[in-house]
């Protein structure tokens, strides 16, 4: 097909270059330049996809990231698809190849369409709820037809072939958004010499000064944007970041920036090397948001039908891509922006049948420009009702009241293939909205501002400023006062001048009335995208919903990849009417990140197959793997599980390593511990604060075991603390909570205790920690350390400095195993140094590796508990018999104190840690097993606790159990039961959780 409506000249497409494409099966062409939807208006394609919910016929309607209906599937092959990319953001390469992503067969015959005209009117709010109710048999079928019926594109079913990444960025100034606005903001802070980043969505910067009739200084405002645009780029600190959408604005002026650096290019990025796109993460001191407005339309019968579009994207399309996308247009309008696009159409050549203004006395000079031009004006009236199916073919208009919504007045039919309107314009609040601000009405505008937020200036139309002087001036100053609050001196920006234009005040008409009730009336759609309508509006107010944000989620308003920019003011409105209220009375519903859809490569960055989990490795990694151990994933990190020798199974190796530790010395490498530096004045009343027990008197050089709760009183983590000084601290944490415990304490301290000098760093890959544990463990370590062990010097639960291996470090007494134990920590560089000189002595006293089997074997024959293994978020410490470890009497609250006060957690029938002893020797429960006490009763039966670790005990000589059972503290002596899924039933008796020297004696010696 030609480009039938393409003009001959002018726009900001090279015509040197035409490129090939392909829409739905059928080849075009266009101009580089070109977005797909220009190349597609250009070629006379109306008809671009299907609704959401009708499956009616929906054509192209605005000409940016507004855009509802031109939702595409791209790519030519399966790896390269990418689902919902609007064709007004996509920009036209050669082989581009789109589908649309509602149609079957396609477009132009949809079968589903037939179900949206003949069951529209049972397909209102609620309407899932309402219909498919009953049989409840039949709700899988259901499910199957509407699952397929239901969504946009679809995923890709092979490996994305493209790379992306993430960028941190640091800048004194963001501005958001290259129009106007933006670009003078930009410029009068990029004088300055502050770190400017400059980003805007479009391919091209300079928004609406790229189709403009304004001029500025006498010329075209295309020539004005270039020269700034070419200043900005000599400036060393100005980042300009083009097709770049901010699609998230946060606390503290963080903001995330999604760069298209390839997708103007090709399917797949034209070099290996190239990333497809990329997130900046910016943090900024100041942020200035010149996001624009975007048109609003009027919502009239059928204004869904291909050919109802927005006044100001006619106009961009004609200025800036030189298509006119239609042969006869009606404008109908409440301002007097919709008389440019007339004019616009005019010079193109086309006919203007008629520009229809709901004002009763328009008097601007754009009015004026289009009365000598012989253009005809109906002034009081609006298009209540546009005609066609597949195309508009006609206009019927009528004089209009907005303050008693009726009609007035003879109705006119106009024929016409194009209707363009504009309702007004709704100031893009999105991204101030994000950091929970809502936004504020103003009447004098007929839209909403952004909210007061900190570091955020609001400059331009996204400030209701829209007299293109006003706009300069408001961003110049806004761009000064953001460098001098930087920190930087202003140099001054000359504004061009801008020839004043006369214009008459808009009104506001946000529903135009139909002849008929607007539940009986040909559908007025207010969210294009999800098919939400004037009628499901009201049927939303009449069932009660009076929230808009219930209003919201009953009909969909605002949901999916549009996010409210067209349909949510009007929307508002039309609830606010229905409701008898104000606008600011009915508020807005709260917009979220992301501003525009991104593909989940964009959000994962490098953070993919192998590095989507990274591994984590201790320093003594390349020897466990020469030592053949088998590894286990804890958090991240890879720590040995078990070293078998030879041909040994896990079981025997692990009984073996077991033995070792008990008879002759052990050694486990703990380096993945997490270690977290705490130093600060006020850093021990925090760790009182944060553990359950005291911290107050604990002296320099002493441990001290500690149990974490969350606020509810149940236990999050345990781990020993040492004093390293009176200010100093070392607190240890699980493996796999080490991240976690540092952004709780963090969390508690910025948020509600920011009074206390504390400061944390997490140390756990600075330090590598060597446990040598057993009765021969003092001789061995004596061998290469000058720190004095013996057991009147260096108690249990001390710390001593010194010189293990000719290398500075840390060695703690502290036992998980029961043993005699030395932790032995040192630099991580020095790890492989000290753990040979351990094994250089391994036959002289038997030194054996072992693995976190062995541990789990040996710290549960001590019961000796792992959180978050015999702990499950229900817990607390007497749950665990650690009265010992809760100090009620702390002279200030701690986390969790007032929790463990409840009746709930007072409870004697909680479930308690005990130990299971099984009655055959050499049973081994299972994991998880649940427990009962009457194996007879009928199912279901009373579960009254489970089996949480369980092993078999080569010291013990027979298997073993920790569990939580139901009252167990005082069920010593019982027997209790575990049914299994094969029909067998395994006899327990409660015990006490320490199995081996309950007096500790073998860890004090």
């Amino acid at each position: 097909m030609s480009q039938v409506n393409r003009l001959g000249s002018g726009g900001y497409i090279d015509r040197t270059q035409t490129l090939t494409f392909t829409f739905n099966g059928n080849q075009y062409t266009g101009y580089k330049g070109d977005t797909l939807a220009s190349a597609l208006l250009a070629n006379g394609v109306g008809i671009v996809n299907r609704s959401f919910k009708y499956s009616r016929p929906r054509g192209i309607v605005a000409a940016g990231a507004e855009e509802p209906n031109a939702i595409m599937q791209l790519g030519a092959t399966e790896a390269a698809q990418v689902p919902n990319i609007r064709a007004t953001q996509q920009a036209l390469y050669s082989g581009l190849t789109a589908r649309s992503t509602n149609g079957w067969p396609n477009v132009e015959n949809d079968a589903m369409g037939l179900i949206g005209k003949l069951g529209g009117p049972m397909m209102g709010p609620g309407f899932y709820y309402k219909t498919f109710m009953a049989p409840a048999s039949m709700w899988m079928t259901y499910e199957k037809f509407i699952r397929k019926a239901a969504g946009l594109g679809r995923s890709p079913k092979e490996k994305d072939p493209d790379q992306y990444d993430h960028y941190h960025r640091h800048c004194d100034v963001l501005v958001i958004g290259a129009g106007p606005a933006g670009l003078t903001a930009a410029l009068a802070a990029g004088r300055s010499g502050a770190r400017v980043i400059l980003c805007d969505e479009q391919e091209q910067m300079g928004g609406h000064l790229l189709d403009t009739r304004d001029q500025l200084n006498g010329k075209d405002a295309s020539l004005w944007v270039s020269q700034v645009l070419a200043e900005l780029a000599t400036m060393p600190e100005v980042l300009l970041l083009p097709r770049t959408t901010a699609n998230g604005l946060h606390d503290h002026n963080f903001a995330t920036l999604h760069e298209r650096r390839t997708e103007h290019l090709a399917d797949t990025a034209p070099d290996a090397n190239q990333v497809r796109s990329r997130m900046h993460h910016v943090r900024a001191h100041q942020v200035i948001l010149a996001s624009g407005a975007h048109e609003r339309p009027l919502v009239y019968a059928n204004n869904d039908v291909p050919g109802n579009m927005l006044c100001g994207a006619v106009s961009t399309y004609i200025r800036r891509y030189a298509v006119v996308p239609g042969q006869r247009l009606v404008v109908t309008t409440t301002n007097d922006d919709g008389y440019r696009a007339a004019l616009d159409w005019a010079e193109a050549g086309r006919e203007v049948v008629a520009i229809v203004d709901a004002r009763p006395s328009p008097e601007g000079d754009c009015v004026k420009e289009a009365r000598k031009k012989g253009i005809r004006i109906i002034t009081g009236s609006a298009v209540f009702e546009a005609k066609g199916s597949k195309r508009v073919t006609g206009a019927r208009v009528s004089g209009v009241d907005p303050a008693t919504f009726t009609l007035t007045g003879v109705k006119d039919d106009l024929a016409c293939d194009t209707i363009a309107s504009s309702g007004g314009f709704s100031p893009v609040v999105h991204l101030s909205a994000h950091t929970g601000t809502r936004p504020i009405w103003r009447d004098d505008i007929i839209g909403f501002v952004p909210g007061k937020v900190k570091g955020l200036t609001s400059v331009g139309a996204v400030n209701g400023v829209y007299a293109l002087d006003r706009i300069l001036a408001d961003a110049a100053e806004a761009g000064t006062n953001a460098a001098l609050a930087s920190g930087f001196n202003v140099a001054g920006v000359e504004l061009p001048s801008v020839t004043k234009q006369l214009e008459s005040k808009p009104i506001a008409l946000f529903q135009v009335p139909h002849e008929k009730p607007t539940m009986r009336a040909p559908k007025q759609f207010v969210d294009l995208q999800n098919d939400v309508t004037a009628a499901g509006i009201e049927l939303a107010t009449r069932e009660g919903f009076e929230s808009i944000e219930h209003v919201k989620r009953y009909t969909a308003l605002g949901f999916g990849t549009d996010q409210g920019k067209l349909g949510n003011i009007n929307g508002m409105a039309i609830a606010a009417r229905l409701l008898n209220q104000t606008i600011p009375e009915t508020g807005t519903t709260v917009f979220r990140p992301n501003y525009t859809g991104i593909t989940f490569g964009a959000i994962a960055g490098r953070h993919c197959r192998d590095l989507f989990d990274p591994e984590r490795y201790t320093a003594l990694h390349a020897w466990h793997l020469q030592r053949g151990a088998k590894f286990e994933d804890v958090g991240q990190w890879k720590r040995p599980w078990y070293f078998p020798v030879g041909n040994e199974t896990m079981h025997d190796a692990v009984q073996r390593e077991c033995r070792a530790v008990r008879e002759k010395v052990g050694i486990l490498d703990a380096s993945t511990l997490g270690k977290i530096d705490i130093q600060g004045k006020d850093a021990r009343e925090f760790i009182g604060r944060v553990y359950t027990n005291k911290w107050a008197q604990l002296g320099v050089d002493k441990c001290r075991y500690g149990l974490m709760c969350k606020d509810d009183g149940m236990v999050m983590d345990d781990g020993v603390t040492t004093c390293l000084g009176d200010n100093h601290f070392l607190m240890t944490t699980t493996t796999g909570g080490a991240a976690a415990i540092l952004e709780w304490l963090e969390l508690w301290h910025q948020t509600e205790w920011p009074e206390l000098e504390v400061y944390f760093t997490s140390v756990t890959d600075h330090w590598a920690t060597m446990t040598l544990s057993g009765p021969k463990a003092r001789d061995l370590l004596s061998e290469i350390t000058d720190i004095d062990l013996s057991k009147d010097t260096f108690k249990f639960m001390e710390c001593r400095q010194g010189q293990v291996a000719g290398v500075p470090a840390r060695v703690y007494r502290i036992s998980f195993t029961g043993e005699l134990t030395y932790e032995i920590n040192v630099q991580a560089n020095y790890a492989m140094h000290v753990w040979k000189a351990l094994f250089a002595h391994e036959h002289k006293y038997g030194l054996t590796p072992y693995g976190t089997e062995t541990m789990h074997v040996l710290r549960a024959e001590k019961g000796f508990i792992i959180v978050g293994q015999d702990t499950d978020g229900s817990v607390t410490p007497e749950d665990l018999g650690m009265q010992w470890c809760v100090g009620y009497d702390k002279p200030f609250s701690w986390i969790g104190q007032r929790a463990l006060s409840r009746p709930d957690t007072r409870r004697e029938d909680r479930k308690q840690l005990v130990g299971l002893r099984p009655v055959d020797p050499k049973v081994v429960l299972q994991e998880g097993a649940q427990i009962v006490l009457d194996p007879k009763q009928s199912i279901p039966m009373k579960m009254v606790g489970h089996v949480t670790s369980s092993y078999f005990s080569p010291t013990l000589g027979h298997g073993f159990a920790l569990a939580l059972l139901m009252g167990g503290s005082k069920r010593m002596g019982e027997k209790v039961y575990m049914p299994m899924a094969d029909g067998t039933v395994i006899e327990a008796e409660v015990v006490s959780p320490i199995f081996l020297d309950p007096k500790g004696v073998r860890q004090n010696v």
